[in-house]
């Protein structure tokens, strides 16, 4: 017969590999949930302040909301005449033109300040600072700078200015052919500042070499724009756009501080008629229809734009 020979410390060594495996597991779960512990608070005021109104909002615009008799159900009516309604449709078409013209303007003077002020010079660091206080400033302070600015006799800033040349005050923000693009002006203002920052990030990633090289081959400046810097800062652009495609349906603050959708509807946009639906004639049905649509619409927005951005990208 074959004895076996147990050693002794083998069963030591197995409750010490066993142990070693559950505290191993131990520290895994830990890990696993660390993470989610610090994510809480902020996943907690997103679900009370974001998710649970947002999907009150989709209740209620499947009703007419009655505080006093009882909301009723009106299944998609709201929609229906939000939708039907001319006035809606004014301010949407405001708001593409508003959204674009601004997207647009921001977007290339974002990347001009970008070009201009790239670099490490102390100097450019205060000029940046000083760039990027638009964006810092309370939008509702800087519609009511600009409003004075605007100021329809000589004694504004900008119609003085036009004095020296000889030219009339301008009713900026009294004129419905003007005000449109007075209130572009100021989202171009506030926004090319934060644009710039995100585009000097994607600067600061492009290779010094790739510069070198087309200036030994006597690139222009232009073709060094178009076939170096544009293909290397692609991605920062991409979430430039993106950005600015959310904010351009989205804008109100400005609008409304500055014109409140005046004069005559001229500047009327998506969000201030949403605002004056729920606010002003108390439809909260249709307001929140309004913004049911408006939610879509962007998320259908940001899917198409970042679907052809990665194609761009694969590309």
């Amino acid at each position: 017969m074959t004895a076996t020979v147990t050693t002794p410390g083998a069963p030591t060594r197995q409750r010490r590999a066993l142990s070693q495996r559950a505290f191993g597991k131990i520290a895994l779960s830990r890990k696993a949930v660390l993470p989610w512990l610090f994510l809480a608070p902020g996943l907690l005021l997103a679900l009370v302040f974001k998710f649970v109104p947002m999907g009150k909002g989709i209740w209620l615009s499947l009703f007419e909301v009655r505080p006093f008799l009882g909301d009723k159900w009106v299944g998609l009516d709201n929609y229906t005449r939000v939708l039907s309604d001319h006035r809606f449709q004014d301010a949407i078409g405001h708001t593409l033109v508003l959204g674009i013209g601004q997207s647009l303007g921001a977007i290339a003077l974002g990347f001009l300040l970008a070009l201009l002020l790239e670099g490490q010079a102390r100097s450019l660091r205060i000029v940046r600072t000083a760039v990027f206080l638009p964006v810092v400033t309370a939008t509702a302070v800087v519609g009511e700078l600009w409003r004075l600015m605007y100021y329809p006799t000589s004694d504004g800033l900008i119609n003085s200015g036009l004095g020296f040349l000889g030219l009339g005050p301008v009713p900026f923000l009294d004129n419905p052919d003007t005000a449109l693009w007075a209130t572009m002006a100021m989202g171009i203002w506030i926004w090319a500042p934060y644009n710039m920052v995100i585009l000097l990030a994607g600067l600061a990633g492009v290779d010094r070499h790739l510069y070198e090289a087309a200036a030994m081959d006597g690139v222009s400046l232009w073709q060094r724009l178009r076939y170096v810097t544009l293909p290397a800062i692609r991605p920062a652009l991409g979430i430039v756009l993106v950005l600015a495609a959310i904010r351009g349906l989205r804008v109100f603050t400005e609008v409304y501080v500055l014109t409140g959708g005046g004069p005559a509807g001229s500047t009327d946009v998506w969000m201030t008629r949403a605002y004056t639906l729920g606010f002003t004639r108390n439809d909260i049905g249709s307001a929140s229809a309004a913004s049911v649509v408006l939610l879509c619409v962007t998320l259908l927005l940001t899917v198409t734009v970042n679907y052809f951005r990665k194609r761009g990208d694969v590309r």
